[in-house]
């Protein structure tokens, strides 16, 4: 017994020795080393096993893991356009863009593309009827990655759909997120397995050795039809999207139809997932063909997650509000950005940009509409102006800057997107496109309510509290 006791505090602090050492070496925010140092140090032993569980970061090596070996897929096009380049190009007006590109070109795998043609697609009143159609005209391929693909009677429809493009002989492939495919209940693997169509799951959460990567995610959503057309956005595929048939629970969305040499970037991401699930590499002229310009969009893909691509679209974001001259509008259904991005947003206000940030008045998850609210005094102060809109939920992601950049896809503005989510994202150039899009914000600005500090001061302290308590496990929402 004696010499446990002398063993054990030697011990104690040779581990809170080293977790301090880990933090002071490995914590990028002063304040984060300093506050893990303290905790680590007035707790001991305590301190160092709270480090160790939620003070490592582990989602790049994790990432590493998971990917680091695999093939990366870079399929050459035939025209890119550098920054400079893109400078010469556009509009005086919108020469200043280019800066957006040239951060994102240092970053981003892939280069800026022009003769492309992007269609707003609203809900899935409008979304899935386009979809189908590709679908229903696929002649070569078909790839279809997706986190939600629900069991119900739409979902259905893209499972008979698909059958009958296998059925002409076209090879299909869908790729589901293993916790996004458990929202309903017999999950729609089944259906599509029956049916003959090779489906697989990314990242399977139940399994001992993947509890380390449950919480890295495929959130991007893909369809791309015969290597030429393709869609990506918001929408998964569930019943709650198709608003004229009036769901129990509606959600707003925006999903993009893609023409042109761009698509081709779409699917080099949707085939790196698919051959991490299962090994199978795609390749040949019945996913990649030549593909024609098919309009006049300029654009890029911009791929991001917990490995060699994190960070990617954060990069973006800091890119596109650093070089907005006049306006910045940005629609999410989550708005959880960290101190970096809500000071680079309060330094565009500030600087007289015109900052307008729609957000849902509540989202389909309530701890996060609090931490939500928790952090929208950051940004009230310093003039950007904040829509809350009404039901039903709007869950679309989209921003425009000065009228003529937009970036459209997948990631929301909140830690998991940012951070821990395989996510995908648009880049465009073209002031038309831009212009379609602000009118959409304009109309869901039309029908919001303007969220001001007065609001946020005039809640009670009760309100005020559960709030500011919700906004502390924001890193983890």
């Amino acid at each position: 017994m004696d010499w446990l006791e002398l063993v054990w505090p030697l011990a104690a602090a040779a581990i809170s020795l080293l977790m301090v050492s880990h933090a002071v070496v490995n914590k990028r925010d002063v304040r984060s080393a300093a506050g893990w140092t303290a905790l680590i140090m007035l707790l001991p032993g305590l301190g160092a096993m709270l480090y160790l569980i939620l003070g490592i970061n582990r989602i790049a090596r994790a990432g590493d893991r998971l990917r680091g070996g695999m093939q990366r897929y870079e399929h050459p096009t035939p025209r890119t356009i550098a920054s400079a380049d893109l400078a010469r190009g556009l509009a005086l007006e919108d020469a200043h863009l280019a800066s957006i590109a040239r951060t994102i070109e240092r970053t981003s795998r892939w280069p800026l593309l022009p003769g492309n043609q992007v269609q707003v697609l609203r809900d899935g009143d409008q979304a899935y009827p386009e979809m189908l159609r590709a679908i229903d005209g696929a002649r070569a391929s078909i790839a279809l990655g997706t986190y939600i693909f629900d069991s119900d009677p739409v979902g259905q429809r893209f499972v008979e759909a698909l059958a009958r493009a296998q059925g002409r002989g076209v090879v299909v492939r869908v790729l589901l997120d293993d916790a996004g495919a458990r929202y309903s209940f017999p999950s729609i693997d089944g259906a599509l397995r029956k049916r003959g169509i090779r489906v697989a799951r990314f990242l399977p959460v139940f399994w001992p050795w993947s509890v380390a990567f449950a919480n890295l995610r495929n959130h991007r959503k893909v369809l791309v039809v015969d290597g030429a057309i393709g869609f990506t956005g918001g929408m998964n595929i569930r019943q709650g999207c198709v608003l004229a048939e009036s769901p129990r629970h509606p959600t707003r969305d925006l999903h993009f139809r893609l023409d042109g040499p761009v698509v081709t970037q779409l699917l080099d991401v949707f085939a790196e997932d698919w051959t991490f699930a299962t090994k199978e590499v795609l390749d040949g002229d019945a996913w990649f063909p030549k593909v024609d310009t098919a309009g006049e969009t300029h654009a890029r893909a911009v791929s991001d997650g917990p490995d060699r691509d994190l960070d990617c679209i954060r990069w973006a974001l800091h890119g596109a509000i650093g070089t907005a001259r006049r306006t910045i509008r940005i629609v999410t259904p989550y708005f959880l950005p960290d101190e970096p991005l809500i000071t680079a947003l309060n330094a565009a206000a500030l600087r007289g940009v015109q900052v307008d940030l729609v957000l849902p008045e509540r989202t389909n998850l309530r701890l996060v509409t609090w931490a939500m609210r928790g952090e929208l005094w950051k940004v009230l102060h310093h003039g950007c102006r904040v829509f809350l809109g009404p039901p039903p939920f709007d869950h679309a992601k989209l921003m425009t800057v000065d009228h003529a950049w937009s970036l459209i896809g997948t990631s929301n503005w909140d830690p998991r997107s940012l951070r821990l989510n395989f996510e995908l994202g648009v880049e465009c150039y073209d002031r038309e496109l831009a212009r379609r899009l602000d009118h959409v914000i304009d109309e869901r600005v039309a029908s919001a309510r303007p969220f001001h500090a007065a609001d946020f001061m005039g809640a009670s302290r009760l309100v005020r509290l559960r709030d500011g308590a919700a906004r502390l496990l924001s890193p983890y929402l």
